[in-house]
């Protein structure tokens, strides 16, 4: 049982801790503990920013979760979140040079997260947030964001958006378009899709050209019901008002942008303005056949690995946290956030084809390019640790 190779990968888990010190003689024992070490606890004690300089804080991250929401899988719990968030890790790991600590919490309470991860803060340099439902994950970020000194990243939001983001870009340029022109439908307001539209709009699209729906159909103004993100995305969204169904919003649009996991008409589909833009990134099946949305779009993406154009998370994050790091930044801010969107783009720029509109997941350019950006940004939006 359970020997197929996909669990024999994963059989003992896919990472471990590795000394960077050697320990092989007594002097290389009491340098690195007793009772050397205590020279540099009390350094840091008296000094507490040395920590940074003198242990591995400042290249370590957290990878959090409550196995709320994971990958399609959904509220499977925090011991069977646990190989994803080995996979970030070693991710982090590979393309960012970032050491990371899976941690995935026994609780699904905002208050009690928030004062685990608050308490747990001091052994790292940022936190990854991972796979927790919305609308929680939205107080979980904002409250961690403004409790502690060091980065917060909801990477199902802000990864997500950051790739698009560039995903968008490049197709508009490709296309001979310009962003604030595109007439954009979002599929899905939960926590990629608010950050997507959000992103979107700070990126140069145009809050009145973007409509967003959720299961219930076009979020506007005047529905009943709407709460939080979503109240919100009514007051800036849909400058036309339109309400319905999906099909509606998809009348004439430019762009659609699936991050839903529900399923879209093909009618619908035929109702985009000609040569439009289609992501549909719901994994592992996307809203659209890919074969089916090249009927009706110039530019095609998803979030398999098996199709052209996939929308990898892998891109943002990695660069995003190593980036931050190095800028030694207490925050990751919307400039910080744009300005990976670009140097994504920015990697293919120059050989820019339907099928290749973003790098591909392992193209080893990406999380260097992201890191630079992301470090001058941060030095740019003043949210570097002082000295």
């Amino acid at each position: 049982m359970y020997q197929e190779p996909v669990f024999e990968l994963h059989r003992g888990g896919k990472m471990a801790i590795t000394a960077t010190v050697p320990l092989t003689t007594r002097d290389d024992l009491s340098l690195a503990y007793t009772p050397g070490v205590a020279e540099v606890c009390r350094a840091i004690a008296a000094d507490e920013s040395l920590v940074n300089t003198f242990t591995w804080v400042a290249n370590t991250v957290a990878v959090v979760t409550d196995g709320s929401a994971v990958l399609g899988l959904g509220n499977i719990g925090p011991r069977a979140a646990m190989p994803v968030m080995e996979g970030k890790a070693v991710l982090f790991k590979q393309f960012g040079g970032v050491d990371s600590v899976p941690v995935c919490l026994d609780t699904q309470d905002i208050d009690e997260i928030v004062a685990t991860v608050t308490a747990l803060a001091p052994s790292f340099g940022g936190i990854n947030l991972e796979d927790i439902s919305a609308p929680r994950c939205f107080e979980i970020e904002r409250r961690l964001d403004e409790a502690l000194p060091i980065p917060v990243f909801h990477d199902d939001q802000h990864g997500t958006a950051i790739v698009v983001l560039a995903a968008l870009r490049n197709a508009a340029e490709l296309l001979d378009r310009k962003l604030g022109d595109l007439r954009v439908v979002i599929s899905g307001a939960g926590a990629a899709g608010v950050a997507v539209t959000k992103i979107l709009i700070a990126g140069g699209v145009q809050a009145a050209n973007v409509i967003v729906c959720d299961s219930r159909g076009i979020i506007h103004s005047g529905r009943e019901g709407l709460a939080g993100a979503k109240l919100e995305l009514a007051s800036i969204t849909n400058g036309t008002g339109r309400t319905g169904a999906i099909a509606e919003a998809l009348r004439g649009a430019d762009v659609f942008i699936g991050l839903s996991g529900g399923s879209i008409a093909e009618e619908g589909l035929a109702g985009m303005a000609p040569g439009a833009i289609i992501f549909a990134l719901a994994n592992p099946t996307p809203e659209v056949e890919p074969a089916v949305a090249a009927r009706y779009a110039s530019v095609v993406a998803t979030g398999r690995s098996d199709y052209p154009n996939q929308i990898n998370n892998v891109l943002a994050f990695p660069g995003v946290f190593r980036g931050a790091l190095d800028a030694g930044a207490t925050r990751i801010t919307e400039g910080m956030k744009l300005a990976a969107a670009d140097a994504i783009a920015a990697v293919v720029a120059n050989d820019l084809r339907p099928d290749a509109i973003v790098p591909a997941a392992l193209d080893p350019r990406v999380a260097p390019a992201v890191a630079t950006a992301v470090a001058k940004a941060a030095v740019r939006d003043g949210v570097i640790r002082q000295a």
